[in-house]
């Protein structure tokens, strides 16, 4: 049983190709398999898909069990097999779409997508409510602030994923949405009645796991109504990872942890403490980065607990099966042709997301739709985009909203501003607005940064009529509520701004509807649907 704890590790490594050293951990012990991240493993589809044959041929001529490839696809803000794959619009997207069928086809896409990179799990999707507008980590990542709409489209991306042979993974459990701080640097404080988290927290994960998922991703978060502790991670908890998810929930697949390197867990050489305690609450797989130290010294020192006996034999006997049985599982998987990867049909479907999402919150100038003389001219505004959190791959998006708003009219100046934007720029850029019939403003996460509210508020103090566009997180509007024309986008994905630029110059109606409230201003489901959609309506 020592020699199979190597089982339990999900590692990592930097290149475009196996490593050598990589070569020599699969010749010598057992593996679970291996997370591939977009900056460290990911140049094109085809390069991916043979990365990946690599790994299982490697992992085969050392008679190991098929290996288990896995890696970030959510769509939205965290794409982590590049820009070449099908990028679409996310989770809270979908809930403003409103179309659990949708959502089942995105899950089937996506899944087809990456049975044919090689891929045969992803960490997806996440099932947090996203109940707290200021969580810094979840956002757009959520389908919205409403169990019931979670609850359906959860299920429904799982469906979809699992009819192509890729395991979904519902995270993170059992639900960080309240989290006033990311995980990635602090642990979380979830501080909910029990009765409360079964009434939200924990109903998207129960229809989830109803619909077959294969892993759980737990939350590296304190959560007392269930672990009775106020400092212990839920990760950690046996009272969470064993008796709560396989007694009460009734799961029998795999619990894999969040990545191990999160300032959350403990770090450094205490970090095995964290580990033993992880496999004694019966945690089936630790997920690791690509530090090679850290690969090295969690492999020793699990072989050291378990030779000291503080891991047994009946920690590890049932979540040995269980990765044995999802290996299996995989390994049935048909690999699809390349050609799926950004094929017609799913561009097609990702726009169709797109377009139904897209949501009109505010007309009150009475601006849509826009009906301008060829000669007007348009400024378009916004930051560059960047990861605000880890989980986000937005730093390799080029913005594309002046070129959506450009195929509708002729004369779009684009003025890309720092993220945030400086006092200079936002100086320079009220003046400049005298000079424009129209200014299009979009905005990125302005509920948490002052000075994007600083930089609406200024041109909107200005005579120029102004649409401001909330292009990831909804909440922007209530930073700048003075903002009369204002639409959701929930992305700077290509397909989000062709569907907004279409949709400002009446190419399509606006369909989406709030997934989520905004404060005291508009209530969930809010949305002025309609081909014409004029002030007042």
């Amino acid at each position: 049983m020592k020699n199979e704890l190597g089982f339990k590790l999900m590692l990592a490594f930097e290149g475009f190709e196996v490593p050598q050293r990589i070569r020599d951990w699969l010749g010598e012990r057992p593996s679970a398999g291996f997370t591939l991240f977009r900056p460290l493993n990911v140049q094109t589809p085809a390069q991916v898909r043979a990365l990946t044959a690599e790994l299982q041929t490697i992992a085969a001529q050392a008679n190991q069990p098929p290996l288990i490839i896995a890696a970030d696809q959510e769509g939205g803000q965290l794409n982590a097999l590049g820009e070449e794959t099908t990028l679409f619009p996310g989770n809270m997207a979908l809930g403003a779409a409103r179309d659990a069928d949708l959502a089942r086809q995105v899950g089937q896409a996506i899944g087809r997508e990456l049975a044919a990179m090689g891929v045969n799990v992803n960490y997806a999707p996440n099932c947090d409510i996203n109940s707290n507008p200021h969580n810094p980590a979840c956002g757009i990542r959520a389908f919205g602030d409403d169990p019931a709409l979670a609850t359906e489209m959860a299920a429904a991306l799982v469906t979809g994923m699992q009819a192509e042979g890729v395991a979904a993974t519902i995270k993170h459990f059992p639900g960080k949405g309240e989290a006033k701080v990311d995980s990635h640097y602090a642990m979380p404080l979830i501080d909910h009645s029990r009765a409360r988290l079964a009434a939200v927290e924990l109903r998207p994960f129960r229809a989830a796991i109803d619909a077959g998922a294969k892993l759980i991703m737990s939350g590296h978060f304190a959560i007392p109504a269930l672990t009775g502790s106020l400092v212990l991670p839920a990760t950690l908890s046996r009272a969470v990872m064993r008796d709560f998810v396989r007694d009460e929930l009734g799961f029998d697949g795999i619990v894999i942890t969040d990545a191990l390197d999160m300032g959350a867990i403990s770090q450094g050489a205490g970090q095995i403490v964290d580990v033993i305690t992880a496999v004694r609450a019966e945690i089936d797989l630790l997920l690791l980065t690509n530090d090679e130290e850290v690969q090295e010294r969690l492999y020793a020192g699990l072989q050291l607990a378990f030779s000291r006996g503080l891991i047994e034999d009946c920690h590890l006997e049932p979540s040995l099966a269980r990765i044995m049985a999802l290996k299996r599982w995989i390994g049935q998987m048909v690999q699809p042709p390349l050609e799926v990867v950004a094929c017609a049909e799913h561009q097609e479907l990702a726009q169709t997301v797109a377009n139904r999402s897209v949501t009109l919150v505010r007309n009150d100038a009475g601006l849509l739709p826009l009906h301008l003389p060829s000669e007007a001219r348009i400024a378009v505004i916004m930051p560059r985009p960047k990861d605000l959190t880890p989980a986000d791959t937005s730093s390799f998006i080029t913005p594309t909203l002046a070129t959506a708003v450009r195929a509708h009219h002729p004369h779009v100046d684009e003025f890309i501003t720092n993220h945030p934007p400086t006092i200079d720029e936002i100086t320079s850029l009220r003046e400049k607005a005298a000079g424009y019939d129209l200014l299009i403003v979009g905005t990125l996460s302005a509920a948490m940064d002052e000075m994007q509210a600083v930089l609406v508020k200024a041109l909107l103090g200005t005579a120029v009529p102004t649409i401001t566009i909330a292009l990831r997180t909804p909440y922007d509007l209530t930073v700048y509520p003075d903002a009369k024309t204002h639409i959701c986008t929930y992305s700077i994905l290509p397909s989000a701004m062709r569907a907004l630029a279409a949709a400002l110059f009446d190419e399509i109606p606006f369909q989406g509807r709030l997934p989520v409230r905004l404060g005291e201003l508009y209530e969930f489901g809010h949305g002025l649907v309609g081909e014409h959609c004029s002030a007042g309506q």
